[in-house]
């Protein structure tokens, strides 16, 4: 059965494309026409995003220069702010309706994420891009898609790896023979410590049965051909 809402979740590093930093506006229209071509073959596919921070703004490596975790991962939540205006802009450019809502209290560029609002944006057709991650320092953005994916009550959360297509045996990057895994559950994957995914962002979609596919949106068309039930990406869940 298709899924009637999806959750998506991309990286900031996506949105930087050939650039050093920063956002590609070309990257931003490509991501604007996969998103608007799935709207137009999944007429009642209702479509939340949230977005990472990392072309701008990464936390820990701040901290690491010694800045405090919680201020680092505060300005980090403000990255993704800019992150989702960009992308609302470029859906709207494409007559798409779009609403941006944050964890972060900020009325002047977003709404504060309410989950009753957030669901009445989606039951009225238009995407909801939410920014500020969790709200909270130590969190990841990826813990904060598992959270928002629950809170809409997500069929499936789809999550767009930079320059990863799936989860494989071993990294491809060092290992040319590594083999992608088609299928995995959750207790196996967070078992292999895949680096691809935040363990605490797994943990709570093993405890909730919240399937995930790991997939790279960057293969045109990967993203309406998993809602297809195309055999892409790697899926994520409780059962093999």
């Amino acid at each position: 059965m298709a899924p009637r809402t999806i959750l998506l979740k991309l990286s900031g590093e996506a949105l930087i494309g050939e650039r050093k930093f920063g956002i590609d506006t070309d990257v931003l229209e490509y991501l604007s026409k996969e998103i608007s071509d799935v709207k137009d073959k999944f007429n009642d596919l209702r479509i939340a995003m949230v977005v990472g921070g990392g072309n701008i703004w990464r936390g820990a490596d701040y901290e690491k220069l010694g800045m405090d975790r919680s201020v680092a991962d505060s300005a980090g939540m403000l990255a993704t702010m800019i992150n989702g205006l960009a992308l609302q802009d470029a859906l709207e450019n494409m007559n798409i309706p779009v609403r941006t809502m944050s964890a972060l209290s900020n009325p002047s560029v977003a709404e504060l994420f309410i989950r009753r609002r957030a669901l009445r944006h989606l039951d009225k057709g238009r995407i909801v891009i939410l920014v500020g991650g969790s709200g909270n320092p130590y969190m990841t953005t990826d813990t904060a898609a598992a959270l928002r994916a629950l809170e809409i009550s997500a069929d499936i959360l789809m999550m767009s790896k930079n320059d990863v297509d799936g989860i494989y045996d071993s990294d491809p990057k060092i290992n040319p023979s590594a083999e992608k895994i088609n299928k995995i559950t959750h207790i196996d994957a967070l078992s292999r410590q895949i680096k691809a995914l935040d363990s605490t962002a797994l943990s709570m979609c093993m405890d909730n049965n919240m399937p995930i596919s790991v997939f790279n949106i960057f293969n045109k068309g990967a993203l309406s051909g998993i809602l297809d039930g195309e055999n892409l990406g790697t899926l994520i869940t409780q059962d093999t």
